[in-house]
């Protein structure tokens, strides 16, 4: 496993400056549980960071607003709320004084891993008759793609299991992998929203080195398809080049780039393979980009399939998670880590992603005047309302605002 990460740093919070009235759309009041997600959709798993990353000693995280500590004991990583109901000192700051525990680092206050109980108050002596009544609240903690997953819940309900939850060809295939975990500036949602988008890749990263052999379309005609929990950018139209009215010639092909194919194609978004790995072409995806709940971008190639998970921190900020799988084993996964090592981790999770870090932390909506391109901006907010308010209503929804509360007092 290759990996770049670190614990949660504090971003400057850029205040919403007032905005006129005008053209176009003004609010997100059309999908009213994807406006309140600022802070993210509870009720889901979300990867936090590399397993590797968790060892005995606390790490601070931010999920959903909701602050965590993370910490291994004996093999098993567990998730506790990162506030200790004495003063308010951060458990991450703590350690463990005994096995199985985490101590406040304040007056010793000592709570269980998995319960999070309260065990012992050292500076209380074995006496103390706060010992078992009180708690910090935990959090159900799975280990899958090398990463620490944590289910931010929306009330007390159980959580529905991780694995369905996985891209599907990611559970029972064997596959090598490489990625990044980073803290970015911006709203989740519209990191979300450009991974989807079918409009800027032709132009945001017609400067990425990642493409600098490789042609990109310079438009579409694109429709969104829907197929289980998922929806699909299926590509009718690929067009190369245009001549604008007025304007001129515009076109992503130069004489040094691969020739553009004439035919359209719906698995990578250079052009047509002349062969496909053989469990992706099982999988029949109708197009190369596909998004579900609560946010899980897929991107498939004729050889990898590349994945990005937008976790929410607060509203102004989220972690990137973004990891690319080869669907091989044996002595062909060194030829992967030789390959990410040496391109890949720089060009793709680098710069070619760097540029998308730079336009979600500059985004700014709503108001937004939408394109015709933008239904995937929209197939995606009708997905999540839809998806969520079943999720709410399964859950006894009203109590999620009442959970969180409580949790923060």
């Amino acid at each position: 496993m290759t990996v770049e990460d670190s614990p949660d740093t504090a971003t400057p919070a850029r205040s919403r400056r007032g905005k006129p009235a005008g053209p176009g759309r003004q609010d997100w009041s059309s999908w009213p549980h994807y406006d309140g997600a600022a802070a993210g959709f509870r009720g889901y798993w979300y990867p936090v960071t590399w397993s590797s990353q968790i060892t005995g000693k606390p790490l601070p995280f931010t999920v959903c607003g909701e602050r965590i500590t993370l910490i291994r004991d004996s093999g098993t990583a567990y998730a506790l709320h990162n506030r200790c109901p004495h003063r308010g000192v951060p458990l991450s700051e703590g350690n463990q004084q005994f096995p199985g525990t985490v101590s406040c680092p304040y007056h010793g206050w000592t709570f269980d891993l998995p319960t999070g109980r309260l065990s012992a108050v050292i500076t209380d002596g074995p006496g103390c008759r706060l010992t078992g009544k009180l708690g910090v609240r935990t959090y159900p903690v799975e280990e899958r793609l090398g990463m620490v997953w944590v289910y931010i819940p929306i009330a007390d309900e159980e959580p529905h299991p991780i694995d369905s939850q996985l891209p599907e060809e990611l559970v029972g295939n064997a596959f090598v992998m490489g990625g990044r975990i980073e803290p970015r500036g911006g709203n989740w949602r519209f990191a979300c929203e450009n991974g989807f988008d079918e409009g800027h890749a032709k132009y945001l990263h017609r400067t990425a080195l990642w493409r600098l052999f490789k042609p990109m379309p310079t438009w579409n005609i694109t429709r969104i398809v829907p197929r289980g929990r998922w929806i699909f950018r299926v590509q009718d139209e690929v067009h190369w080049e245009a001549e604008y009215p007025g304007v001129g010639r515009w076109t992503n092909k130069r004489w040094w780039k691969m020739q553009p194919p004439k035919e359209t194609f719906n698995i990578g978004n250079t052009g047509k393979a002349d062969s496909v790995d053989p469990t992706i072409e099982a999988q029949d995806f109708p197009g190369f980009a596909s998004l579900s709940m609560p946010g899980v971008l897929r991107i498939a190639y004729p050889k990898f399939i590349h994945y990005e998970f937008y976790v929410p921190v607060d509203e102004n900020n989220h972690r990137y998670v973004g990891v690319m799988v080869n669907f091989t084993e044996g002595w062909d996964t060194l030829r992967f880590y030789a390959k990410y090592l040496g391109a890949i981790r720089w060009l793709f999770h680098g710069q070619f992603s760097g540029q998308d870090a730079w336009m979600v932390d500059v985004t700014d909506a709503p108001p937004e005047k939408l394109y015709r391109p933008d239904v995937s901006l929209t197939a995606w907010r009708n997905l999540s309302e839809e998806e969520y308010g079943k999720k709410l209503a399964a859950a006894g929804g009203a109590s999620a605002s009442a959970s969180a509360s409580e949790e923060k007092a």
